[in-house]
């Protein structure tokens, strides 16, 4: 059965539409170091969100995976950071091949005033250059340094959550598997923002969204296929690096994931809650009508987006300092 396209242009209200229409460049990863630089061009060319005045931001090398580079980890630190506090550790998207850490210094560096606590954002490795293992393994070695260096950052190995958007949603849920498995660090509590999890695209949702301006199904098809060497959708794909393949969630921390109807990965990740239900994981999921991926913060003022990005917040929180 063919899924038609769907314009989801008529589903936005008038301020999601109006930040839509004027979206300058159209995704193209044909040539993803020609689109690397354009994105980065771009970022360059808007004006960026202030950071908070009392965090302080420093970048660390964590030593990298077995042969392979050292990692680089930036903390942002709240001035006022209590002794023995929680941390979040970030993961940045761009769907396995676009991105860096410095994207998200306004979200890592506002989590970390808000709820006055250290987080850590990594920068791992991308595809097609460096496609699975390296990324997840990048994560996960500069996870367990963070971890095994709770004391000289001054916060609690116990209370360490990861979470990550896009891209680096489905790292983090693929590094809770990894972490899991391999018993050395402890994880509370997993941020899952509208993740990439499923490599075989066969939703009805991966199939309706092509609207070049948002991330949609073309781009999908070449960010999984550049993780995974050209196997996207084939056999022997490891859960580790496309999650919704895991046939075992047992186990895992409790989950928080949030999606909008107009994102393509709104069928796979409403899949994915539902697994992590049937094994018993504890886990939130809100799916806002109207927003498209990455709408929270490219339209944040909208009623829909004030209200994914104050529920994200309360929730993780709840995770990091417990019931107010």
């Amino acid at each position: 059965m063919t899924i038609p396209a769907l314009d989801i242009v008529a589903y936005m209200d008038d301020e999601h539409r109006a930040v839509l229409e004027a979206m300058p460049i159209r995704l193209n990863l044909d040539d993803i170091p020609a689109t690397r630089e354009t994105m980065e061009e771009l970022r360059g060319m808007l004006m960026a969100a202030p950071l908070p005045d009392n965090v302080s931001i420093e970048d660390h090398m964590a030593p990298g995976p077995d042969g392979a580079p050292d990692v680089m980890v930036r903390t942002y630190r709240p001035a006022s950071l209590p002794v023995n506090a929680p941390a979040l550790y970030w993961i940045h998207g761009g769907g396995m091949v676009l991105g860096d850490v410095a994207m998200n210094d306004p979200y890592c560096a506002n989590v970390a005033d808000q709820l006055n606590v250290l987080v850590a954002s990594v920068e791992y490795r991308l595809a097609p250059e460096h496609p699975f293992p390296a990324p997840i393994e990048d994560c996960y070695a500069a996870l367990r340094w963070f971890a095994s260096s709770a004391d000289e950052f001054g916060i609690d190995r116990g209370r360490i959550a990861i979470g990550g958007g896009s891209a680096g949603g489905g790292l983090a849920a693929g590094l809770a598997l990894v972490a899991r498995d391999r018993s050395e660090v402890e994880v509370c509590f997993q941020l899952l923002v509208f993740p990439m999890l499923d490599d075989r695209n066969t939703t009805r949702s991966s199939h309706a969204i092509v609207d070049s301006r948002v991330w949609n199904r073309t781009a999908n098809l070449a960010g999984w296929n550049a993780y995974l060497s050209g196997n996207a959708g084939g056999d022997d794909v490891s859960p580790y690096a496309a999650p919704a393949r895991a046939t075992d969630l047992s186990g895992l921390p409790p989950a928080y994931i949030n999606v909008g109807t107009l994102d393509l990965f709104v069928d796979e990740d409403v899949a994915y809650a539902q697994a992590l239900l049937a094994a018993d994981v504890p886990v939130e999921l809100h799916v806002y009508p109207g927003a498209f991926h990455g709408s929270n913060a490219m339209v944040p003022n909208s009623e829909i987006s004030t209200r994914w990005n104050s529920d994200e917040l309360a929730a993780l929180d709840r995770a990091l300092n417990g019931p107010r």
